[in-house]
């Protein structure tokens, strides 16, 4: 019976690249600079509601690092939006939740307020866009406050940016 380390050898490349000679034209980076690159790479990641301002009037929720850059894609001004945010542009910041440890944590959390979202009893709503928008406002923050009851939401930043009441 062979051995597999004497069947599957490794294969060593003969020549190894070698490492890339720095150009004399271009300075190396500095420790500060260094740092602030990878402090840049690391964009915080935050969890946002936001709301249609135009008919059907609607929420919708997501997750990203860069919430200008995301905002934008939902209202067709970059592309990369949701498929689901197309109808009701333009869409408004409702809320912003910031803090999160990383990316995982953020998505958890989205998933949680969705979930807690769909499973809460809706009230009917009215057919005017002030009380519609209020209602659905009222509706993700109520299952916000259960989100806050399941998860550790202490370290968390939430800011309304539309008032819910």
């Amino acid at each position: 019976m062979r051995l597999l380390t004497t069947t599957f050898r490794a294969v060593k490349s003969p020549n190894p690249i070698p490492n890339p000679k720095p150009n004399p034209l271009i300075p190396p980076p500095s420790s500060s600079e260094s740092s602030a690159v990878a402090k840049s790479k690391q964009k915080a990641w935050c969890v946002y509601l936001i709301l249609s301002t135009n008919a059907p009037i609607k929420t919708y929720v997501g997750v990203t690092n860069n919430f200008s850059r995301r905002l934008k894609q939902h209202n067709g001004e970059l592309s990369g939006g949701a498929k689901a945010s197309r109808a009701g542009r333009p869409w408004v910041c409702a809320c912003l939740i910031r803090g999160f440890d990383n990316q995982s944590e953020a998505c958890e959390f989205e998933s949680k307020w969705k979930m807690v979202s769909r499973k809460l009893p809706r009230k009917k709503r009215d057919k005017e866009a002030d009380d519609c928008s209020l209602t659905l406002l009222q509706h993700r923050q109520t299952a916000l406050n259960k989100v806050k009851g399941l998860l550790d939401c202490s370290h968390l930043e939430i800011e309304w940016q539309m008032s819910t009441s």
